[in-house]
């Protein structure tokens, strides 16, 4: 089977750290040049592209917010400058903040919708036009919590931000399957990242394994492997599919 990614340029929103950052390892690993988007990151992204170069990859730091249209199709316009293409998206970019919905108000809606939703069709809708031209089997992976299927209390921006984006990959793939592109979700269980509130884990943490088979929450090395299979040849016959990533936490 080829998992190879040689030759292809992919653009990884949200990639300066945690599981962005080690989708962005593993696709240059594969071979694929790397563009690192970030926002406000960029010691993080600096150092992740240095990391990637000096591992023989190659990568290069774009900052635009994902939430802002005429800024992320500018970042697509020069990545495809720099590279020539946009082969692979992956939209990893997004919000996730647990708070009770009647705690939240309109700045923290907009907030969720601008980048768990907006982000993806800004950056689908920026992308999309080099793919279908390059003719090439491009590839549009969007990333987001289990939530955004399955509900859960206190996650209820991000679960709607992000059951926009799944309804946006159904169709999308629809849609595009026409120029040989793929468009898939993956809906992800808890994550340990380096920005978890530790004390927040420590104090639920057996509360919350009651809700995972597998008896540990996730790592950002469990994300990365299907991303990038997705990504291969291996997986240009899958488009149009939510797969979760979740240690059994929701089985629907």
């Amino acid at each position: 089977m080829n998992f190879s990614l040689t030759g292809k340029v992919a653009l990884v929103t949200g990639a300066a750290r945690d599981v962005g950052g080690e989708i962005s390892r593993t696709l240059a690993e594969l071979g694929a040049v790397v563009a690192i988007n970030y926002n406000r990151s960029a010691d993080k992204a600096d150092a992740l592209v240095a990391g990637i170069e000096s591992a023989g990859g190659k990568a290069k730091a774009y900052r635009a917010d994902v939430a802002d249209y005429d800024a992320v199709k500018a970042m697509a316009a020069a990545v495809v400058t720099d590279f020539g293409t946009i082969d692979i998206l992956v939209n990893n970019a997004g919000v996730a903040e647990r708070e009770r919905f009647l705690d939240t108000g309109p700045a923290d809606w907009k907030r969720h919708i601008d980048v768990g939703l907006y982000g993806a069709i800004h950056t689908i809708h920026a992308v999309a036009p080099y793919m279908i031209a390059a003719n090439n089997g491009g590839r549009i992976i969007s990333l987001g919590g289990d939530s955004s299927r399955i509900g859960e209390a206190n996650l209820a921006l991000a679960a709607a931000a992000r059951a926009g984006t799944i309804a946006l990959t159904k169709s999308l793939a629809r849609e595009f399957g026409r120029s040989d592109i793929t468009v898939n979700a993956l809906t992800l269980g808890l994550i340990q990242t380096a920005h978890s509130s530790p004390e927040w884990l420590e104090a639920n943490l057996s509360k919350i394994l009651r809700n995972y088979p597998l008896k540990r929450i996730g790592k950002p090395s469990d994300v990365a492997p299907l991303v990038a299979f997705l990504a291969s040849e291996g997986g240009s016959w899958i488009t149009g599919q939510v797969i979760s990533i979740n240690g059994g936490f929701a089985m629907v």
